[in-house]
């Protein structure tokens, strides 16, 4: 099992994720809970999809935090 860092974005009218180190693997939802599940699910088919073509399966590298600034 790996663990792959996501970002989700607000849009307009929704959220957007992506995932940094598996470039093209995007995923929207109404909430922040069903992008996070459909960007989950996108992940693992494109994992299969890069299996299925001979690919190498890019490892998870990218970490995120939180910073705290003053306004």
């Amino acid at each position: 099992m790996s663990k792959y860092t996501i970002v989700i974005e607000k849009a307009d009218g929704n959220y957007s994720a992506y995932c940094p180190d598996l470039p093209g693997c995007i995923a929207t939802g109404a909430t922040v809970e069903e992008t996070t599940e459909r960007i989950r699910q996108a992940i693992q088919f494109h994992i299969e999809g890069l299996k299925a073509e001979g690919l190498d399966v890019p490892p998870p590298v990218t970490t995120a935090t939180l910073v705290e600034v003053t306004s």
